[in-house]
Formats: structure tokens, sequence, C-alpha cells
């Protein structure tokens, strides 16, 4: 038994000095380590869904308008990293690590109550951001209206056409970023 709890003792002492000492290349051109990338992964996934899920969906979310003025902002804050249909990657978008996602590459969702969930997700990212990943919180700048404009936009935008994607943001004059 006090050999076991030694031995525990040991290994995390020398884990927490390999690390302390840069045994762990935090350069984004490495991959994280499998293990690293499976905990990350997991508690990125659960803090989304936990507070997510307390997130009210407006009466309104997609409207056609609301689609429209979301894709305007799109377009002005998120496509260097999350691309639009037809274009290619950017020099930020390949230089992230961990990639951002290309929406207009994900399956469209048919499941109402999981589009809900995807919606309570997608919003709440926008509004507080991920740390370490270059995902900023537009909730800082942006009201709640205008997150839940983007969030109805980028569950439209899935196997949209680079014509489609160019139809939509200029639909809608009434802003302009």
């Amino acid at each position: 038994m006090k050999s076991s709890i030694l031995i525990s003792i040991i290994t995390l002492l020398l884990g927490i000095a390999t690390l302390g000492l840069g045994g762990y290349n935090v350069a984004a051109t490495e991959k994280h380590w499998e293990i690293t990338e499976k905990i990350i992964d997991w508690v990125r996934e659960n803090s989304i869904e936990a507070r997510a899920k307390h997130v009210d969906i407006p009466a309104s979310f997609t409207d056609n308008r609301q689609i429209a003025i979301g894709a305007k902002h799109y377009a002005a804050m998120c496509t260097e990293c999350h691309l639009t249909p037809g274009q290619q990657a950017t020099d930020l978008a390949l230089g992230l690590y961990p990639q951002a996602p290309v929406f207009h590459q994900r399956d469209t969702i048919i499941d109402n109550e999981e589009k809900q969930t995807q919606a309570r997700k997608y919003f709440w990212v926008i509004k507080h951001g991920l740390k370490m990943t270059a995902m900023p919180s537009w909730g800082r700048t942006h009201n709640d209206e205008t997150i839940w404009d983007i969030t109805a936009f980028i569950q439209e935008i899935s196997n949209m056409t680079a014509e489609q994607y160019a139809e939509l943001i200029t639909t809608y004059d009434g802003h302009h970023h």
C-alpha cells in the first residue's frame, strides 16, 4: 500500500517536472498527444452542453430576415476562420490548431429537437467564445439578438452553394458592419 502511494507520488512529480521543463510542445504546428486531445474534446463538449441547455431560444428564431442579417455578420466576422461555400482555406484558417469548424461542410440537421440543441450550443459558443481556440467571445461586443442572427445563419449554411451564399448576403441591406 505504502509503495503504491509512493510510486503514484513519484509519477505525478515526474509528470509535473516534465511538463514544467517544457516537455509538452504547445506549438500549433504540433498535434496534441492523443490522450490530451481526447480530454480537451471531452471537457469542451461537456462544458458547452452543460451551459447551453439553459439557453432559451427566441420565438422568432430562424425567420428569413434573421438568417440574412446573420449572413451579413458572418461575412464580416467569421469567414477568415470558418470559410464560406466556394472559398479556399485562408492562411488564418490553415494556421489554426485546432482547426475551426467549416459549417457549410457539415451535415444538415433535420430533427427539430437536435436542431434546437445545436442552436443553443452555437449561440453559447458565439456569445462566450472558447479558450485556447481563437474563438472570440462576441458577446462582449454584440447583443443577443445579433448572436441569434448569426446562429440562425450558421444552421442554414450547411450544403449551401457559393451562389446561394452570395445571394443571401446581398438580400438584407439594413445592417452594415
